[in-house]
């Protein structure tokens, strides 16, 4: 009888799943080469026809570009927008949110009214005065994506750093855990598409009314209470790439 904790994964796709983790965690960078075919086949121990299924199934997904006499190269630099779920991953395993060669610039923070959805997330009254922090994340081609953090009011006394424009050493994750212990425990994310606003234009280098990706998120604590709302906007031609396990249903 076969036990509950056998992966079941096709071998291609849990190699699959380590080299894009890696890459969206910027462990392998854009311009690096990957492992070739027959790297791949002896590291893993699977067939080279498995491990050129590996490949395809990366040129697939947008990361990587193969290249006659040079080879399998990371190309992520223009096409990826690492979601919160993303960095959150990086951070947990490495400490540091952004991958190597992006960099944030907080370009707004302080209290500000909150709109609507904002302010049922953190349990407020619309308009009241929330925390609120801007960046815009770069690379060294420009912008690649803007978000705006938001925190309840009682944070502004608690983590006055939040109302600072410097980085935070450490994120504010662990500023805010350190002084009151709550921890995010789970989150949630939803996506839609739209047109840039001037702020957004402004801040990605976009046309007013160009096509956006604008996402939402929350961070919850162990009861379930929202730590933080964020919003997120990156531009046309970045792919969001999320992987998930589909169980049989009882």
């Amino acid at each position: 009888m076969s036990g509950p904790n056998i992966d079941r994964t096709p071998p291609y796709m849990q190699v699959v799943k380590q080299l894009r983790q890696q890459i969206l965690d910027g462990d392998i960078k854009d311009g690096d080469k990957i492992p070739s075919v027959r790297e791949i086949s002896a590291r893993w121990q699977i067939s080279m026809a498995t491990g050129h299924k590996v490949i395809a199934t990366l040129r697939a997904d947008g990361l990587v570009e193969s290249i006659v006499g040079v080879g399998t190269i990371v190309r992520t630099k223009s096409t990826v927008h690492r979601s919160a779920r993303d960095r959150w991953t990086r951070m947990l395993s490495t400490g540091r949110i952004y991958a190597p060669g992006e960099y944030a610039v907080i370009s707004a923070a302080g209290l500000a009214p909150a709109p609507a959805h904002i302010a049922d997330a953190l349990g407020i009254e619309e308009g009241a005065p929330a925390v609120r922090r801007q960046r815009v994340t770069n690379n060294e081609d420009g912008p690649v994506s803007a978000s705006t953090s938001w925190f309840h009011p009682d944070m502004a006394t608690a983590v006055p750093a939040l109302l600072e424009t410097e980085r935070i050493p450490g994120g504010t994750p662990s500023a805010i855990k350190e002084v009151t212990g709550r921890e995010a425990k789970s989150a949630e994310d939803r996506m839609t598409v739209g047109s840039a606003d001037a702020r957004q234009a402004a801040d990605l280098g976009l046309d007013v009314g160009a096509p956006v990706l604008i996402g939402r998120n929350v961070l919850r604590d162990a009861d379930g209470e929202v730590i933080e709302a964020g919003e997120y906007v990156s531009g046309p031609g970045r792919w969001t790439l999320y992987g998930y396990e589909l169980g049989s249903q009882s």
